[in-house]
């Protein structure tokens, strides 16, 4: 008897934290580790292992970009990104952000150009502005239109996605952090000032919770009211014909607007090719767990009718694919914030494919949100109430 009280209490010791972080990837990985490096009692769980290709946050690279054509308040979260990637960087001794600049191109008028623009000018960002003519004279393998224009950003490049991931998970454990991969959660409640969380192996405890469920998120917080909208994406990568496209001769991230939707790429870094894919459109997806990974022909035909249009020296011999999946809301900007029924569940959700550069900054503002109940980011124009302004008006 005395026995089986002390191993009840011990389970329940091993299943209570004081925060429980509900998916750890982009953000998760974040949220756990800046939780955890400021000494509370933090618990990580997925389905899958960190650094799958299950989710969101796979496919070798993604791009961070300072100057943000999407909205220009993005730009003093960035700012503390950049910082945060950096002691990241160096907290675990490996490269993670690579600097190869990001040229993005389309007509002077469209919202990519303009954006930029205007996003540089409010926060004073180094950019250079470039004439159709200068592109092609700079980056020999690229065509575009006469009366097109592009905006170099030096400070731009890419994130090594899945050692991004797996460094803040370490991270995280080196402070504390406990991680349970291969459980299925089935759903979270709230019970008295705690919240239960259950999956398919342990009812787990806490006071706070984080949700960053990605595509599984829709159904986890299901009872914000917002629609979530899950796309699948597919990422390409092609064989090239000329050495234009190498990152070692000067080829940056590069991003197209063009008449038929948004395309953008990273250099050819090594043998897998040149990474390319459309940022625009994309299938519904009913389950993130069913999601067609094939490499189908209406996956290929947009983007090598872009490579033969922008990129003529790209080969249409596909070497390799992956597929992810964008998360969107309704207006395609993150949606960050405290539950409004229960103040102890914070979450990011739909960040609507363009999140994985904030993910430094997003960890530590659900830290702060949870651990201080506030943050000093200004992240009024995340917040859900977007939604519930419009649903009373």
């Amino acid at each position: 008897m005395v026995n089986e009280v002390s191993q009840g209490k011990y389970r329940a010791m091993r299943s209570t934290f004081d925060c429980i972080v509900l998916g750890v990837g982009g953000v998760g990985s974040a949220a756990l580790y800046h939780v955890a490096r400021r000494g509370a009692r933090v618990l990580g769980l997925d389905r899958f292992t960190p650094g799958h290709d299950r989710g969101s946050s796979h496919g070798e690279t993604r791009v961070i970009r300072l100057a943000y054509f999407e909205h220009a308040d993005y730009v003093p979260l960035l700012r503390r990104a950049y910082t945060l990637w950096e002691e990241l960087e160096s907290q675990c001794d490996t490269t993670l952000y690579v600097q190869t600049g990001i040229l993005e191109m389309g007509p002077p008028d469209g919202e990519v150009v303009s954006g930029v623009t205007k996003a540089a000018r409010q926060h004073g960002l180094d950019v250079e502005e470039l004439s159709a003519a200068a592109i092609r004279q700079r980056y020999p393998g690229i065509q575009l239109p006469e009366d097109w224009a592009g905006i170099f950003e030096a400070r731009g490049g890419y994130l090594r996605v899945e050692a991004s991931v797996r460094a803040h998970v370490d991270e995280a454990v080196k402070h504390g952090a406990h991680l349970r991969t291969g459980e299925v959660i089935q759903g979270w409640h709230i019970d008295g000032d705690s919240v239960v969380v259950q999956t398919d192996q342990e009812t787990y405890r806490a006071q706070q919770l984080i949700v960053t469920a990605g595509a599984w998120a829709p159904r986890l917080l299901e009872s914000l009211g917002v629609r979530l909208t899950v796309l699948r994406k597919p990422l390409l990568w092609y064989r090239t014909q000329t050495p234009n496209y190498h990152v070692d001769n000067g080829f940056p991230v590069w991003l197209f607007e063009t008449a038929s939707g948004v395309f953008y790429g990273f250099p050819e870094i090594d043998t897998m090719g040149l990474k390319v894919a459309e940022h625009s459109n994309g299938a519904p997806v009913d389950d993130p767990l069913a999601l067609d990974r094939r490499l189908l022909p209406e996956d290929r035909q947009p983007v090598e009718s872009f490579l033969a249009t922008h990129l003529l020296d790209v080969s249409r011999e596909c070497l390799h694919h992956t597929v992810c999946m964008y998360t969107m809301t309704p207006d395609q900007h993150f949606l960050i914030d405290r539950h409004p029924q229960h103040v102890q569940v914070c979450f990011a959700a739909g960040l609507s494919g363009h999140g994985f550069k904030f993910a430094t900054v997003l960890g530590e503002i659900l830290a702060q949100l949870t651990l201080d109940g506030e943050t000093p980011q200004p992240i009024g124009f995340l917040g859900l109430d977007r939604y519930t302004h419009k649903n009373s008006s």
